[in-house]
């Protein structure tokens, strides 16, 4: 496999990842190297989110095991792109609301997820200088959903019982489909 790190920003083409790929549970490892290289991961994955029309982005969704979040509410890039590397979320405040949340390791999955209204996150910018920032409405909940893939969290783990049964044919289908691509994971 190629060093993301080290191509140049056309050469990387990222893919979305799916449920059930190990790097998903994974818990992200904080980035220490800041420049160009981090740059063009950043680059790539939102080129992989607007292509894929999401609105936020983890680094494990593109098989990286890094602490590196995009997104941009309104699906596109614009002056809305926010780049969080090494977030950690301080607070959590305001009324907790349920919204239907998708997620791009789930396609086609939609579940009711519940959460706070508001964030306060402190990160570090594409430079590597300290930020703290509080945040509301959509994008408090994009960077909660995305926090919670850096701490190997997933859409499955934040449906109710009702939602889980509801999807537990596509779910299956998803292990199946991952099951069927990668080798290794045929004997368990």
């Amino acid at each position: 496999m190629s060093d993301p790190v080290t191509e140049s920003p056309l050469e990387l083409d990222f893919v979305v990842v799916r449920y059930p790929e190990p790097v998903l549970r994974q818990v992200a490892q904080p980035v220490t190297e800041f420049g160009a290289g981090l740059a063009r991961i950043v680059e790539a994955m939102f080129v992989r989110m607007v292509a894929s029309k999401g609105v936020g982005l983890a680094a494990p969704q593109v098989g990286i095991s890094q602490r590196i979040l995009v997104l941009n509410p309104e699906g596109e890039r614009g002056p809305d792109d926010l780049v969080l590397v090494n977030p950690v979320i301080r607070s959590r405040t305001g009324e907790e609301t349920l919204y239907d949340e998708g997620c791009l390791s789930f396609p086609g999955i939609y579940a009711e997820v519940k959460r706070p209204a508001r964030c306060a996150v402190a990160y570090q910018d594409l430079e590597g200088r300290p930020q703290e920032r509080e945040f509301d409405g959509f994008t408090s909940r994009i960077i909660q959903h995305e926090y919670d893939h850096l701490e190997g969290v997933l859409l499955v783990d934040r449906m109710s019982p009702a939602d889980r049964l509801r999807h537990k044919a596509a779910l299956q289908d998803l292990v199946d489909r991952w099951k069927r691509a990668v080798p290794a994971a045929r004997g368990r």
